[in-house]
């Protein structure tokens, strides 16, 4: 498998974005890129792996527009607290990336953001050329706000099989209690069981997720985002609680994990390079991981579905991450027709082949002609089979919730994982968020 092969960047496609901006009063100007050089379209990502993609449409669209697309980018450890920061400034961008659900209704309360109502009225395949219930994450109040972007995210159990093979392990966990034995193993072969970016906080999240969903079922974390915050104190909640401590305390995650990042790839390259044999990340790992590695991922990287708990309310088959990332339009934009014609290209055949072609999913209704033709058509067809069957989706906590409650669960899955806090301390700081 080879590595996706660079691209020349045009007007600048792949620059930085500097932000070191206070946050202006909440409402725009006469415009939101006042300073900038007439007929430019900033587009605002997430830096990562799959910028090579976004790369490719912003080369395609300024071949023919005369309105130029600049490709700004923010590290993804960065990203979400810098973007706060810029939104109602004058350096927004034009259209920026998201996650949907609470991480834009901010903006949308705000009146920061351009419904797209028109826009799908001009061009229906803006709604009808993706999957509905993916679609949906980002309206707001029956109003569409976003375009999916990417793919598909579901959080998934990835694992190095050399690694497993030579710890006694045949095959991934299908079980909490097979979860836990393959841990065991791990440490008798003195390795790290399971990679962690605890240093992000967000990858811990994912742990309490799926344990909270298979124990409990998505009713619990949807009441809560309901504001029924008594069922932080549940029995099922306590349960998962208690469950993962029993993980933290065998030494599942080694004893540095809290020092460890994905952002800088520090999680991946364990798993990669042969010290731990696991590691629960969402499905952009295989893009990450090959980015650095493609000779692991093409011969020793393995990936499975979140183990079942016996006895749990949650399906097996319910999945946790995020359903797509989206690109919202800022409603000051001077050039709205520019920003509606580069959204088009996010359900064309091009954008579908470019992002399976680095391990991604789009979730166009096109997507499943185009999966022999992906990275790996092993890994599409699995990710593909997982949400096709998904009685429920999840969107990451910290993404169902407003960003103003990201500091409080990212601090509360941290501070419980490292012991620092009790289940008491941990229910406490989930109860204190709002919807």
């Amino acid at each position: 498998m080879n590595k996706p092969s660079p691209r020349t960047p045009v007007l600048a496609a792949a620059s930085m974005l500097a932000i070191g901006l206070t946050l202006a009063g909440c409402g725009g100007g006469d415009s939101a890129a006042s300073d900038r050089p007439e007929n430019e379209l900033h587009v605002l990502v997430y830096g990562d792996a799959s910028n090579d993609v976004e790369t490719a449409m912003v080369e395609k669209f300024n071949e023919t527009s005369d309105v130029k697309v600049v490709l700004d980018t923010i590290p993804g450890a960065e990203y979400q607290q810098k973007l706060q920061t810029v939104m109602s400034t004058d350096a927004a961008p034009d259209i920026f990336f998201n996650w949907g659900g609470g991480s834009i209704s901010d903006f949308v309360d705000a009146d920061l953001l351009m419904p797209l109502d028109d826009f799908i009225e001009e061009d229906p395949q803006l709604k009808d050329a993706f999957l509905p219930s993916v679609f949906d994450v980002a309206t707001v109040d029956g109003t569409p706000y976003g375009v999916p972007m990417r793919g598909t995210q579901p959080v998934m159990l990835f694992h190095n099989k050399e690694v497993l093979a030579e710890a006694g392990i045949d095959e991934a966990p299908a079980t909490w209690d097979e979860l836990l034995e393959d841990v065991d193993k791990l440490k008798a072969a003195g390795k790290t069981p399971i990679a962690l970016g605890g240093g992000d906080e967000w990858p811990t999240q994912m742990w309490f997720s799926y344990v909270y969903d298979r124990v409990a079922g998505p009713e619990l974390f949807q009441s809560a985002i309901d504001g029924e915050t008594d069922v932080w104190e549940s029995d099922e909640s306590k349960e998962s609680l208690g469950m993962l401590r029993e993980l933290v305390d065998a030494g599942a995650f080694g004893t540095n994990f809290q020092s460890v990042k994905f952002t800088d790839g520090g999680s991946p390259a364990l798993l990669a390079g042969g010290q731990a044999g696991f590691e629960l990340m969402g499905s952009w790992e295989y893009s990450t991981i090959q980015d650095t590695n493609p000779d692991f991922v093409a011969n020793s990287l393995g990936w499975s579905a979140f183990p079942a708990i016996e006895g749990g309310k949650g399906d097996a088959a319910n999945l946790v991450g995020n359903t797509n990332n989206y690109y919202s339009v800022l409603k000051d934009t001077k050039y709205p027709d520019a920003a509606r014609d580069f959204l088009k290209l996010m359900y064309s055949d091009e954008f579908v082949q470019e992002q399976m072609s680095i391990g991604n999913l789009p979730t166009t209704t096109s997507t499943e002609q185009f999966l022999d033709q992906a990275a790996d058509p092993d890994y599409a067809r699995f990710q593909f089979g997982l949400v096709q069957d998904a009685p429920n989706f999840q969107l990451s906590w910290d993404q169902a919730y407003p960003p103003a409650a990201t500091p409080t669960i990212h601090s509360a899955v941290a501070d419980f994982f490292a012991g620092s806090i009790d289940e008491d301390g941990f229910i406490a700081a989930m109860q204190s968020l709002k919807k």
